[in-house]
């Protein structure tokens, strides 16, 4: 039986990244990125092997770019393509594994958009064009949240009145569920460990950031919240505040919440902090020139992270290891070491060698002999929707 592919999709209010994942290849076929939809320099990139491309796409919206991409899909994939798996930012509690699309499912996403207002309707953009084009083929939700579902309930409810709770879902869901779900099952295997007998501590670090317990291949703690602005410092989003923090804005300052909503979002973070960038490679490059902002930025980034993993220890009955993931996770030896610095209690110590080397894809075991383990494993996201898809499918036949 020839292997399958599946086209991974992942739609925002004006992009599409899409991936096709063949299930006995590494590497992709062919990816891209449509962006800029909607306006007059809408363009597509895509890599077909080693080869890069472009074409403009001049005001194309989702609909038109994947009439553009899918034919590229189409011959990359020889005319065989299995099924498409869509990123779902949030699912709320509903979803608690990736759902075959119809209009039930469609529905919900739908109105769990309230939750994901940034979200939710860019991806329903994606699958309603997908479905349009491909109405025969198997299409699936893959949901950020539906990992955390195995949360205990003292791990997920906030301290509010139970109404808010059960008349309008305020609680926690987390995100990241198929990194989170695909680095910890991927140092189960590194390390020889059953996925059904392992404890993980997890770190995405990227643009977005999070933190996870998971324990025998289940998600029992996570770092951000109702929405993906809780827990660690990122990129441009503030993480924890105080609560309060909007009163006093709105008292002091005589902002509405859409213009406090807008800066710890958006111009807050790394890019907050250094007045710089949110780029933690353009931080490192400032700090080793002296720029105390940048430094600074970068010591809050790593010891908020050092005091979110070590809150989620208490998630684990034993730690096997802690791994690093994501566009920082796996680049920055410098976050790496800075904030294991800041763990002294937990006895971790790296080799500082084979921390070095983790840059640019490549992964491995970076902790000292002797010492508790700490793994670097690049995430891969698209394989994750791939995986998840095709299980579904093969559920289904």
């Amino acid at each position: 039986m020839s292997s399958r592919n599946v086209l991974v999709i992942n739609s925002g209010s004006s992009s599409i990244k899409f991936a096709l994942v063949n299930e006995d290849s590494e590497q992709f076929p062919i990816q891209g990125l449509a962006e800029r939809l909607g306006s007059s320099d809408a363009v597509l990139n895509w890599q077909l092997g080693d080869e890069k491309h472009v074409a403009q796409l001049h005001g194309a919206d989702h609909k038109e770019a994947f009439e553009r991409l899918l034919p590229l899909v189409q011959k990359a994939s020889q005319g065989k393509l299995t099924g498409i798996g869509h990123r779902v930012v949030h699912g709320g509690a509903h979803f608690t594994e990736a759902s075959a699309l119809n209009r039930e499912v469609i529905d919900v996403i739908r109105r769990a958009a309230v939750l994901a207002p940034l979200h939710n309707p860019a991806g329903l953009i994606g699958i309603e064009a997908a479905m349009a084009l491909y109405p025969e083929l198997t299409q699936v939700a893959v949901f950020d949240t539906a990992f955390h579902q195995t949360m205990p309930a003292h791990a997920y409810r906030y301290a509010v009145p139970e109404h808010l709770y059960t008349d309008h879902n305020v609680r926690r869901y987390g995100f990241h569920g198929t990194s989170h779900m695909y680095v910890s099952r991927k140092a189960a295997v590194m390390t020889g460990l059953p996925v059904e007998d392992s404890c993980w501590l997890t770190a995405h670090l990227g643009n977005g950031c999070s933190t996870a317990a998971v324990v025998n291949g289940e998600s029992l703690d996570t770092s951000m919240g109702l929405t993906p602005l809780e827990g660690l410092v990122m990129g441009t989003r503030s993480g924890d505040v105080d609560p309060s923090l909007h009163n006093h804005l709105a008292r002091t300052l005589g902002w509405d919440t859409q213009r406090i909503e807008t800066v710890l979002t958006k111009e807050s973070g790394l890019l907050g902090l250094s007045g710089l960038s949110n780029d933690m490679r353009t931080l490192i490059e400032a700090r080793e020139k002296g720029d105390e902002r940048a430094t600074l930025a970068i010591e809050v980034f790593c010891y908020r992270l050092a005091k979110s993993l070590a809150g989620m220890a208490c998630a684990l009955p034993r730690l096997d290891g802690l791994i690093f993931t994501g566009g920082i996770g796996e680049n920055a030896s410098l976050v790496r070491s800075k904030t294991l610095d800041y763990m002294r209690l937990f006895n971790f110590k790296l080799d500082e060698a084979a921390n070095q080397k983790c840059v640019r894809g490549e992964g491995g075991i970076i902790s000292a002999e002797n010492h508790p383990r700490v793994l670097v494993i690049p995430t891969n996201e698209e394989r994750q929707i791939a995986i998840e898809t095709l299980a579904l499918i093969d559920a289904h036949a």
